[in-house]
């Protein structure tokens, strides 16, 4: 097997298993979130400010933790992007070989 698909495949796996852990990540933090959420609202004499800054931080880590999976998505994007380019350029390098 050539070298550039190993790695072309080996990134891809990569890929899939940090989407899958991912997406396990974001399911926990949804329940905790919404465990909390039912306790705060059930606890009459947590301060309403207590529970805006918990609202907030909950904010913050879904909007950190989407631009995270951005970051992550854009980079796995180039890796592949550059072996296949690289791929196309072995290609025509080969084409024009056989030609003389």
């Amino acid at each position: 097997m050539e070298q550039k698909q190993m790695a072309r495949q080996m990134i891809e796996f990569n890929k899939n298993v940090f989407d899958n852990s991912f997406s396990a990540m974001s399911a926990l933090q949804d329940q905790a979130e919404k465990l909390m959420l039912s306790i705060l609202d059930k606890a009459v004499w947590f301060p309403e400010e207590g529970k805006k800054t918990m609202t907030d931080w909950i904010s913050s880590y879904k909007k950190s933790r989407d631009d995270f999976k951005a970051a992550a998505d854009e980079s796995y994007k180039k890796a592949a992007d550059y072996f296949n380019a690289a791929e196309k350029k072995q290609t025509k390098k080969a084409g024009k070989n056989k030609r003389t």
